[in-house]
């Protein structure tokens, strides 16, 4: 896979990850996600970073079928369970990754 290839499936899924931060933080509130700030967004793009560096290799090496259970269970990680987060908060970070799935199963297939 090219640089050039990952770098344009990382871009949308960074601006979706910032727009899902910004969107349970206005609907949700400040228990689901932090205010927009400039660490919110570097955050974000880090997070979309190793999000695309780990489908490259799902899309690479070991299929396509499925992705969205893997995304799944990545958003269930991400939620952080040991820490006993809220029911909306292990929505969000769900929703997120299958979104970000979404995007990286169409932009690297």
């Amino acid at each position: 896979m090219t640089l050039g290839r990952l770098v344009l499936a990382w871009v949308p899924v960074a601006l979706w990850f910032v727009a899902a931060g910004w969107v349970a933080h206005r609907v949700v509130g400040v228990a689901a996600s932090p205010a927009p700030a400039p660490a919110t967004f570097i955050s974000a793009a880090l997070e979309s970073l190793v999000a695309t560096l780990f489908a490259s290799l799902w899309f690479d090496s070991l299929g396509h079928g499925g992705w969205w259970v893997l995304f799944a269970l990545v958003g269930v990680l991400a939620a952080g369970l040991p820490s006993r987060p809220s029911f909306a908060a292990i929505v969000i970070s769900v929703t997120r990754f299958l979104g970000a799935g979404a995007i990286l199963a169409w932009r690297l297939r």
